[in-house]
């Protein structure tokens, strides 16, 4: 009689906070609701949130994925603006043709807007951190007239940058950035420019700054390979792989399901850790789960560094009559 071989065990620390934020869940929702009441199809600029397994379920149900408005016909059907949020361009194009918009820019985006409009309305330049081609910082930068807004991406481009003579300064940055990254470029900035202005409290949302603290969390608690499940285009994501290497864990993968994760980079472990960017449902992790249970042992164990009891209303347009 064969024995069945013994798997391997394996301690799987899951981080907590993960996923979905209330940005990404009022976004989703959004679309979601539009297309309950309308009907579809429901267009949408840009992906809705940075997942793919999140945009093609709402595809499926009739969500019209386009990257700009020029793509929409003029009839008449729902459109709407995704998380990262949109330039006031974009918003005035809609404008003019009449389309019926709904925003689903996360207000810790609009937030960010806002504040860049006040330090502007004050006579200041704005230094914004953030990464160049994100949708988010073209947004923001696109708030302002060209001109108004300096993007700083690195610490090296900190120490060179060189903003309007003469000009008041602030700073502002995309709220899916490393906290850690994010403290060190404006430490140069600030050393640089004495009289530089910043927020009461820095432009990173809650849910970014309690995921990377949740992955240093399942480092220090000896977690060896990370697993990190999100899109390869989502800036949270990407940064929660880069922390968990530099809170020293051996390898970081980034998986956008379970079907990705090449378990034998898993061998050896006697603990791993777990985690999902802001844009990925929790559908996803245990999907990575079940996989990892196929070749091993598991016992789970939560690593819980923040509670998170934040919601955000849908739009008026939407809300329950």
């Amino acid at each position: 009689m064969t024995e069945t071989p013994t798997r391997p065990k394996l301690t799987l620390l899951l981080a907590a906070p993960r996923g979905f934020c209330a940005g990404v869940d009022r976004a989703v929702r959004i679309v979601e609701e539009a297309l309950a009441r309308h009907g579809a199809p429901v267009h949408v600029r840009h992906e809705i949130v940075h997942n793919r397994h999140v945009v093609e379920a709402l595809r499926a149900k009739g969500a019209n994925f386009v990257e700009e408005l020029d793509e929409i016909p003029d009839d008449g059907r729902p459109v709407v603006f995704s998380a990262h949020g949109v330039a006031k361009s974009v918003v005035s194009e809609a404008l003019r043709r009449r389309m019926f918009t709904l925003d689903a820019t996360c207000p810790l985006v609009t937030k960010v807007h806002r504040e860049a409009e006040r330090h502007y309305a004050a006579g200041r330049h704005i230094l914004l951190v953030g990464h160049a081609g994100h949708p988010e910082v073209t947004g923001t930068m696109g708030q302002l007239p060209d001109g108004a807004v300096t993007l700083v991406e690195s610490v090296e481009h900190a120490r060179i940058v060189q903003p309007p003579p003469d000009t008041p300064l602030a700073w502002t940055s995309q709220t899916t950035l490393s906290v850690d990254d994010t403290a060190d470029i404006v430490a140069v900035l600030a050393e640089r420019f004495p009289a530089l202005v910043g927020p009461q409290k820095d432009d990173i949302c809650y849910a970014t700054s309690n995921r990377q603290a949740a992955v240093k969390a399942i480092v220090a608690r000896g977690a060896e390979v990370v697993v990190v499940v999100g899109a390869p285009n989502s800036s949270n994501s990407v940064r929660l792989a880069e922390v968990a290497e530099r809170a020293g864990a051996k390898r970081a993968l980034l998986v956008q399901r379970g079907a990705d994760l090449d378990l034998s980079l898993l061998e050896g472990c006697a603990a791993a850790g777990l985690t999902a960017g802001a844009s990925a449902p929790e559908s996803l992790v245990q999907e990575v789960i079940a996989r990892i249970s196929t070749r091993f042992e598991v016992t789970t164990e939560e690593v819980r560094v923040a509670e998170e009891r934040i919601e955000f209303r849908l739009p008026k347009a939407l809300a329950a009559e």
